[in-house]
């Protein structure tokens, strides 16, 4: 950014993000997000370089968040997100190492979720025309209380799973999922249990 009063600022991009506005390729607020990403890539690698406690990983998830992770969060690494800062986490939340939160548009977890090995939560898609292919269209993930994401789920932008919700392991979330449904598949479709 070139430091002037008028340039973007994170928090104008979590508005914008929060409300679900494109965000045009190659605009200030493109330019914002890219930086954005330089600072979760260094707090990632940090999260993943060495051995961390419980505590410590709560502390550098915090830093990557801006807020607070609740001190029954638990996370095994490796984590990768190329942005971190508009992910909410519930209480006694566990994400299993591997996952990769692409949370620009938005993740809000539950409380008691559990989600597995190299679980992808993606909130962005691209516009499909070459002229629009830079452009960012956020959408936001919800997870209910008490879901289960498998493990190697993929969940695409704008899902909401309920509680008690179970994604089975590989399946691909492609529209929302019941509250105490199970949906297994490519794309995902409720199964009985």
């Amino acid at each position: 950014m070139d430091g002037s009063s008028d340039a973007p600022t994170v928090e104008d991009l979590l508005a914008a993000l929060r409300a679900g506005e494109t965000i045009k390729g190659g605009s200030p607020l493109h330019g914002l997000m890219h930086e954005a990403s330089q600072r979760a890539l260094r707090i990632t690698a940090e999260i993943n370089g060495s051995y961390h406690d419980p505590v410590e990983l709560r502390r550098l998830m915090s830093e990557l968040g801006g807020a607070n992770v609740p001190e029954t969060f638990m996370l095994f690494p490796p984590f990768r997100t190329d942005f971190g800062q508009n992910t909410t986490f519930g209480e006694r939340t566990f994400v299993n190492s591997g996952c990769a939160f692409q949370d620009q548009g938005g993740i809000t977890i539950g409380d008691d979720v559990l989600i597995g090995h190299n679980a992808v939560i993606a909130t962005l898609n691209h516009g499909a025309s070459f002229e629009e292919r830079a452009d960012m269209h956020p959408a936001p993930v919800v997870i209910g209380d008490r879901a289960w994401l498998g493990s190697n789920v993929t969940v695409l932008p704008g899902v909401t799973i309920g509680a008690g919700a179970i994604a089975a392991a590989g399946a691909v979330i492609t529209k929302d999922v019941a509250p105490g449904t199970t949906v297994a598949g490519v794309p995902a479709k409720p199964v009985s249990a």
